[in-house]
């Protein structure tokens, strides 16, 4: 590798000279491969996708086919594991969708330097173990990682290629929350796995991109302490080192499963989205980040004239996890939403603030993967029909449940929501005050945790939890009376919970409460999967909120 790496430090030298970081004199060096490895556990192998699932979400059309551009070295599994023979194109490996294949495409469209990716990952194995430099056990995955890269590498310096090391994408740790040991020093071991990945590649700035365990799970509910405690330990090293960036995935889809529908894996979409995220993050390192900025053509409202400000909050389907602006611009009448509507000043913080508005925007769709939530029908229909003017600010996180809301929280502190979440309602009430509006909050529309309605726990003190937060928020807002509509899809229809009438517990609430709006959303268009709304049923839910407000 040392010799395959000279050119690019002559040119860092270079660099230097002429008083340009070295930083940029590499990435100004559009002929010199980069080397990204992927490796982990479950999560990084692609389990539970399939690459004919690909074709049911818009925006990763055609990532089911070979990238010739992007060479591709991989070692997957665990007992019987799948191997290249030599560098071969990137494309999906026995059926399986990975979060390279979107990674590579992400990156490739950003920069013009070639990539490759090399691939070691198997499921169910954990850092204090398998992944460990020092004392490898089980499936010995360093030792097999280590030998299977320097190999990948030793053949691309017999090809004579130039090359440097980009970075390490890492998705790992669930396993490690079942062993008490590994668990609790989670944050030493990964500390230790990039020092040792730094010596034996001979590479001491080597970056790594650590992802966030998948919060959205069934794993993130039950387990919460546990993956709290991993995330813990993985935010403790990318807090003190300064080439680990710690990468926000809880956000993304999550395969539907079986029964009650919630599930372990990202399956087809997470995986696709996955690779986005870390496409992303290393872009971010260069400055490159893909940005649409989407500013308003003018201050929409006269000087002195009343605003409703209307806030819309929630979890998977108030995100707009599986809505994709490709299918709405096939909706017969709905084509119009995907335009920015610059009469409505629109802000957000979803995914957990993993995106926030660049201040107040155009209502328009803004999601992480050309997605949008019901935010877009609903202030398309409230617009029409209201005399005053109309503003919308969003916050949701697709991966949390409605205790990260309360203001209580959980034991999983870095999970709570709740001051976030009254922060950002009051910055947009005073931001709207600071430019000359007088302001009325017209309510918080609030679509109930869909995940909260497949775990009996959650589901069983959905009622409570919400009744906490809505209180609360009055308090803290200053609005004792504050309208809080609040929409419930079908719960879920299976025997583990149905026993729980969680639709008779939130009835009870409203019903006590004559500021509480309980909206029964039972006829929205069917949906493929549980818990989650398509593209019609997102839309649906909009009107269908707005509907409910108008007829006040």
């Amino acid at each position: 590798m040392t010799h395959a790496l000279r050119p690019a430090l002559i040119l860092v030298a270079l660099a230097t000279l002429l008083g340009v970081s070295a930083e940029a004199g590499l990435q100004a060096d559009n002929t010199t491969l980069r080397v990204f490895i992927f490796a982990g556990q479950s999560n990084m192998v692609g389990s539970d996708s399939k690459v004919a699932d690909i074709q049911r979400f818009p925006p990763f059309a055609g990532l089911g086919a070979p990238q010739d551009d992007v060479l591709f070295s991989y070692c997957i599994g665990r007992e019987n594991k799948h191997r290249s023979e030599g560098w071969v194109p990137l494309a999906p490996v026995s059926n399986v969708v990975g979060p390279e294949l979107s990674f590579a495409r992400e990156v490739t469209r950003a920069i013009q330097a070639p990539i490759a990716v090399i691939k070691v990952a198997a499921g169910g194995t954990h850092l204090g173990g398998d992944w460990n430099p020092d004392e490898p056990s089980g499936f010995e995955m360093y030792p097999l990682a280590r030998d299977w890269i320097r190999s990948a590498l030793a053949a691309l310096d017999e090809r004579g290629t130039k090359y440097r090391i980009e970075g390490v994408c890492w998705h790992q740790g669930e396993n490690d929350m079942f062993d008490e040991e590994y668990m609790a020093s989670y944050g030493e071991n990964l500390s230790r796995f990039l020092a040792c990945w730094r010596r034996d590649l001979q590479t001491p700035d080597l970056r790594f991109y650590i992802g966030e365990l998948c919060t959205k799970t069934i794993w993130g509910m039950d387990l919460r302490p546990r993956m709290h405690a991993i995330s813990v330990g993985q935010r403790a090293v990318t807090e003190v080192d300064p080439l680990a960036n710690y990468v926000p995935t809880s956000h993304v889809g999550v395969e539907i499963g079986g029964g009650v529908g919630l599930h372990y894996h990202y399956g087809t979409l997470g995986q696709l989205e996955h690779g986005v995220n870390y496409a992303h993050a290393y872009l971010e390192t260069l400055g490159k980040r893909p940005a649409q900025p989407r500013p308003l053509k003018a201050w929409p409202y006269k000087a002195g004239a009343k605003v409703k400000l209307f806030v819309v909050a929630g979890h998977r389907n108030m995100e707009g996890e599986r809505a994709f602006v490709q299918e709405l611009k096939a909706m017969r009448g709905k084509s119009s939403l995907l335009k920015d509507d610059h009469r409505i000043a629109y802000r957000y913080s979803i995914g957990g603030g993993y995106k926030v508005s660049d201040g107040w925007e155009p209502l328009g769709p803004a999601g992480f993967y050309d997605t949008f939530g019901p935010e877009l029908s609903f202030g398309a229909a409230v617009g029409r029909k209201l005399r005053e003017g109309v503003a919308v600010a969003k916050f949701t996180h697709s991966g949390s449940q409605i205790i990260d809301w309360t203001p209580e929280g959980s034991v999983a502190a870095t999970r709570n929501l709740y001051p976030s979440f009254i922060g950002f309602v009051k910055e947009s009430l005073q931001d709207l005050r600071d430019r000359g509006q007088e302001v009325e909050l017209a309510g918080i529309f609030y679509h109930l945790g869909e995940n909260d309605m497949s775990w009996g726990p959650f589901r069983k003190g959905a009622p409570e939890r919400l009744q906490a937060l809505v209180n609360q928020s009055r308090v803290d807002l200053g609005l004792p009376e504050l309208p809080w509509f609040v929409s419930q899809q079908p719960p879920t229809d299976d025997e583990r919970v149905n026993e729980i009438d969680v639709t008779a517990g939130i009835e009870e609430v409203a019903s006590a409460d004559p500021h509480l709006i309980h909206i029964k959303a039972f006829d929205l268009p069917e949906q493929q999967k549980k818990l989650v709304l398509d593209t019609a049923g997102v839309v649906a839910l909009g009107e269908l909120l707005a509907k409910r407000f108008l007829s006040r």
